[in-house]
């Protein structure tokens, strides 16, 4: 294709192509079904962090369809120090000449399973064309899309240029500082455009920033016959936390332009604290996370939160004497918005997107934060998409039975694939 060759002529041009793309990806899907079993079946939670293992598998699994992946280790300090347990990142670089590098992210490590299982969380399990298991969803099955996209690729036997490269990191639930962030700060990546992790539906081109933060109120403890002699630390953090929860009740009031993003909001996950029942607790922590819409400024909503607080825990103060408040950030994940370059791989996945599923893609935003913005901080034009349904709710991801539509899987894999030609199919520069 010519740079003033329309999408339309490169889609004809590179029919038979993309019919075979659809073949080959149909011919091999029992065995891609069976690589997404094989890495549900190692556990990945997260906490605690032990992700070494896991890579380990997929390099020796990748490895047997003659993929060479490197292995990058984080130090063990430095992981620990993050409050995990081992991770190693995986490269798998395919060098065509001269041209973009197209990275594609996909993390495998996941949050514990939870309660309320019906299927093995680690068994990978079919049911009527369903595969049930921690992570087939989010998103263990997009190193499967994208693996089998690159097969599918290079057995055209087609002249390529570019290259493509696979980032298998396990940091996605801490954060990503030392996933995807620790692969860019080491300058062992620096792909010109990046396609990450997500679902089948749509083409995701911004989402929502994260602030998370511990609080921890501080009082004495007492015995629960002669509570006055204490400072009950609960009350103090129950004042903050109604403090906390009016402040998310007027967020709904505020609104974002981009579509699929509604508002920000906040959310308190954790709490722990006391002794015992018959204890005035002396130490309450909780943890919360604030969701931000891309069009807040990260630096004021921290500050409005810690103003929020701190008025809140000098009201309680007050009335308890002796209680003290202690903020922590946990978290600072940056809102992502659509940086221009990203149009080859938006458009790409939508034409093709259009064809497979027979209905159109939009590009939109979603309320979750993810791994990209670490890529679009250094200027690397960047989208989401991969296997999954229409909703995070559908897929049961972080929930218990979490699955994945397996004719997903198929689809979005023949998408991804026919998008890699377009971007390093001969003939494109």
């Amino acid at each position: 294709m010519t740079d003033n060759q329309t999408p339309s002529a490169q889609f004809a041009q590179f029919a038979p192509l993309y019919q075979q793309l659809d073949s080959w990806i149909n011919q091999h899907f029992d065995e891609q079904v069976q690589f997404l079993q094989a890495l549900i079946q190692v556990p990945t939670d997260t906490p605690p962090g032990n992700n070494a293992p896991h890579a380990e598998r997929t390099a020796e699994l990748l490895a047997a369809m003659g993929l060479q992946a490197e292995r990058h280790s984080v130090p063990t300090d430095d992981v620990q120090r993050y409050g995990m347990q081992s991770i190693t990142n995986l490269i798998v670089r395919r060098q065509y000449g001269q041209g973009k590098t197209i990275a594609l992210n996909a993390h495998g490590d996941v949050v514990p399973p939870g309660e309320g299982w019906t299927r093995n969380p680690y068994g990978g399990e079919v049911v009527d064309g369903v595969i049930y298991g921690r992570a087939s969803a989010v998103s263990k099955s997009d190193f499967a899309t994208y693996t089998f996209a690159l097969r599918a690729l290079e057995a055209l036997g087609v002249p390529l240029h570019g290259a493509v490269e696979l980032l298998f990191t396990y940091d996605e639930e801490f954060g990503g500082e030392l996933g995807p962030g620790w692969l860019l700060d080491k300058g062992l990546t620096k792909p010109d455009l990046l396609l990450a992790a997500g679902f089948s539906y749509e083409v995701v081109t911004a989402h929502n920033g994260c602030l998370q933060m511990e609080v921890t109120v501080h009082g004495k403890m007492a015995h629960a016959a002669i509570p006055h002699t204490g400072a009950d630390a609960l009350q103090g953090a129950v004042h903050i936390l109604q403090a906390l929860y009016a402040q998310n009740a007027l967020y709904q009031g505020i609104t974002s332009q981009v579509e699929g993003i509604q508002h920000p909001y906040l959310n308190v996950g954790r709490i722990e604290g006391g002794t015992n029942t018959n204890v005035v607790p002396g130490k309450v922590s909780f943890k919360l996370d604030r969701r931000m819409i891309p069009e807040e400024n990260p630096a004021e909503v921290e500050a409005n939160i810690r103003q929020v607080i701190a008025s809140a825990a000098a009201e309680a103060a007050e009335r308890i004497p002796g209680l003290s408040v202690e903020i922590k950030r946990l978290l600072l994940a940056n809102s992502m918005r659509p940086l221009p370059g990203n149009a080859p791989l938006v458009d790409a996945i939508q034409r093709h997107g259009q064809h497979i599923f027979g209905q159109a893609l939009p590009a939109v935003g979603t309320p979750l934060y993810t791994d990209v913005r670490l890529f679009a901080q250094r200027g690397i034009p960047g989208v989401i998409y991969g296997a999954g349904p229409r909703t995070v709710l559908e897929s049961h991801a972080k929930r218990a039975d979490e699955r994945l539509v397996l004719e997903d899987l198929r689809k979005a894999t023949q998408v991804v694939a026919r998008t890699l030609l377009d971007l390093v199919g001969s003939g494109l520069r």
